[in-house]
């Protein structure tokens, strides 16, 4: 096995993540404005074949970790094709996938059999009006469902992503978390992170990850424990008794970019070091040009010397990245 790319500040870039499609088919607050974005045009979109492409220079290269995001990816037709086919590269040691659990429950058991083993789902909320008014949908029920479809066909670990936000969901930090005592389920609490595209969301918003982990101390004790996985960017927690975890992450407060280990793949093809860099590296031409593995290489190999120590956004929401909407990254 290859070692991974190292950058210019000796981390090891292990770690891709491909979005395959900048459509979702909710409209968080947090992501994007209720209007939705602008869509990429279907020529602009890369295809599966230039997917499939990457995904095997980056096992090359020594990446051993490929996470498929969107947008939401399981609106994109024949996802599992996709899955199948990036599973069986030779020297991966996982395939993962984030969604939004709106379509999970008709495609849980298809993604097991096509080889995703690791599922992140987005919820911020236990209830269904609340739902509503943070996704602009009405699909509480159908996200619940589809969370029970992926733990019975097999999907582990099973990680809930839930952005805290004052005033609107911070209510329920306890609830949430008091679902990893009653489900194997790990649940993620993820600070608010000012984006352009949900420049309506203010400071007085935002809920610190210290904060979040006072309110849990609060209710029990709380064992710092080693995560469902290896490296990542959460801290881990484990409730007393609990069947699965509690995760803090915190980009904001307490980032974690000394120990970033990723690069991401927009849906049109551009490699980014950083989910709030406005560099980009455009892979999709070379895709296209009929550009050699050993060309792309070097090029994702540049990008990866070039990837900045840290980000520079912080709590107060004085400096927002400017760059895409979370949905048209892939975060």
């Amino acid at each position: 096995m290859v070692a991974p790319p190292m950058d210019g500040f000796h981390r090891r870039i292990d770690y891709l993540r491909l979005s395959i499609t900048d459509r979702c088919n909710l409209r968080c607050r947090y992501c994007m404005p209720s209007q939705g974005i602008p869509k990429l045009k279907h020529e602009e979109i890369l295809r599966y074949e230039e997917i499939m492409r990457v995904a095997h220079i980056a096992v090359r290269m020594g990446m051993s970790k490929i996470r498929i995001t969107g947008g939401e990816p399981l609106v994109r037709k024949d996802l599992l094709y996709l899955c199948e086919n990036i599973s069986k590269i030779p020297g991966l040691s996982s395939l993962s996938i984030t969604t939004n659990g709106v379509l999970l429950g008709r495609f849980a058991e298809s993604l097991f059999s096509a080889g995703i083993r690791r599922i992140n789902i987005s919820l911020d909320t236990l209830k269904r009006d609340k739902f509503f008014s943070i996704t602009r949908v009405d699909c509480f029920e159908e996200v619940w469902r589809g969370i029970l479809a992926a733990q019975k066909a097999g999907i582990s670990p099973i990680k809930l992503n839930t952005v805290i936000m004052r005033g609107t969901n911070d209510d329920e930090i306890e609830d949430l978390a008091r679902l990893t005592v009653d489900y194997p389920l790990h649940v993620r609490f993820i600070e608010l992170m000012p984006f352009q595209s949900n420049e309506s969301l203010t400071q007085s918003e935002f809920v610190s990850s210290d904060e979040i982990l006072e309110r849990l101390h609060a209710i029990a004790p709380l064992d710092h424990v080693p995560g469902p996985e290896g490296n990542g960017p959460a801290s881990h927690f484990r409730l007393s008794g609990a069947q699965g975890t509690i995760g803090i992450i915190s980009p904001i407060s307490h980032h974690f970019c000394a120990e970033c280990n990723r690069l991401r793949l927009t849906a049109d093809g551009k490699l980014r070091t950083c989910l709030f860099s406005t560099e980009e590296t455009d892979l999709r031409d070379l895709l296209r040009d009929s550009a050699s593995d050993e060309s792309i290489i070097q090029t994702i190999r540049e990008a990866i010397r070039s990837k900045p120590e840290r980000h520079t956004l912080d709590r107060a929401f004085s400096r927002k990245c400017f760059s895409r909407p979370m949905s048209a990254i892939g975060g």
